[in-house]
C-alpha cells in the first residue's frame, strides 16, 4: 500500500493522461498513458494504463516508481514507499 500523498501523483497522472513508465517490485517495466484507477478481481487497487497492447491493470501495492515520459508541471519521477 502506498501513502495518500504518493497516491495523489497517480491520480494526477490519470487526470491529465500523462504518459508514464511504471516499475514494479518484480522489476517489470510498463509504459503507457495513465487512464484511471480501479480494483482488480482480487480487490487490489490498480492503476490502468493504455499501452500498445491495450489497457492493463497494475496493482499500486507492487509499484516501486513512476516516471513521466513527457514534461509536465506536476512530477517527473516518483519513488513509492510501500507501507503496511
Amino acid at each position: 500500500m502506498i501513502s495518500c500523498s504518493e497516491y495523489d501523483y497517480i491520480e494526477i497522472a490519470c487526470l491529465y493522461h500523462i504518459p508514464i513508465r511504471l516499475v514494479t517490485e518484480s522489476a517489470q517495466v510498463f509504459e503507457g498513458k495513465a487512464k484511471t484507477t480501479n480494483y482488480d478481481h482480487q480487490r487490489r487497487e490498480c492503476i490502468v494504463i493504455d499501452t500498445l497492447c491495450g489497457d492493463i491493470q497494475i496493482p499500486t501495492s507492487t509499484l516501486v516508481s513512476m516516471t513521466a515520459l513527457t514534461d509536465n508541471p506536476h512530477f517527473s519521477e516518483i519513488t513509492f514507499q510501500q507501507i503496511s
